[in-house]
């Protein structure tokens, strides 16, 4: 962790029980590739994707959620383990708010990574509201941490190693692969 970060920021990340991610622009550099069919590719990080495994590993649920259909981020998802993939959401305020009442969360508990304007009405209904470096102004002024990393570029990572930092789990993931 090479930010310094302040005790009510640290605070914030310290109640953290589930990270919801945006995909494209945040899981993705926002490139979509499409073949000749038609057919969608993206390109994800492979870091990203092992930051949240961890997560999951050491008790902090993943989700994704995006305003567009792939059926690559349900690919990517299984992949993963991530078993909640909400796709298609134009209003993610709305989802957001109903999300927190479905599943009983206090926003606290959640964070959320995003990195265009449609975001921002999430980041004001979560206690931790992270934006990719390469996010645009607005979402970078709302956020409570911008990642050093852009987006599909190590953001996620970086961001799940501060969360599991924060929260002391990160002795027990170096122990795991043998790092004292």
């Amino acid at each position: 962790m090479t930010a310094i970060i302040s005790d009510e920021l640290r605070k914030k990340i310290a109640s953290v029980r589930i990270f919801v991610t945006d995909v494209d622009g945040v899981l993705t550099d926002g490139g979509i590739i499409m073949d000749h069919r038609g057919d969608e590719l993206k390109q994800f990080n492979v870091r990203d994707g092992h930051g949240l495994k961890l997560l999951i590993r050491y008790g902090i649920a993943v989700a994704f959620l995006t305003g567009r259909e792939s059926p690559v981020v349900s690919r990517r998802a299984r992949d993963l383990g991530i078993e909640e993939v909400y796709q298609g959401v134009k209003d993610k305020g709305s989802f957001m708010a109903d999300y927190l009442g479905r599943k009983e969360l206090a926003p606290s508990e959640v964070a959320y990574a995003g990195d265009d304007i449609v975001d921002i009405p999430v980041f004001r209904q979560v206690g931790f509201a992270v934006a990719v470096a390469d996010a645009c102004r607005e979402v970078r002024e709302a956020a409570d941490y911008v990642a050093g990393e852009k987006g599909g570029r190590g953001a996620i990572r970086e961001t799940c190693e501060l969360i599991l930092k924060v929260q002391n789990k990160w002795p027990d993931v170096m122990r795991r692969y043998g790092i004292e």
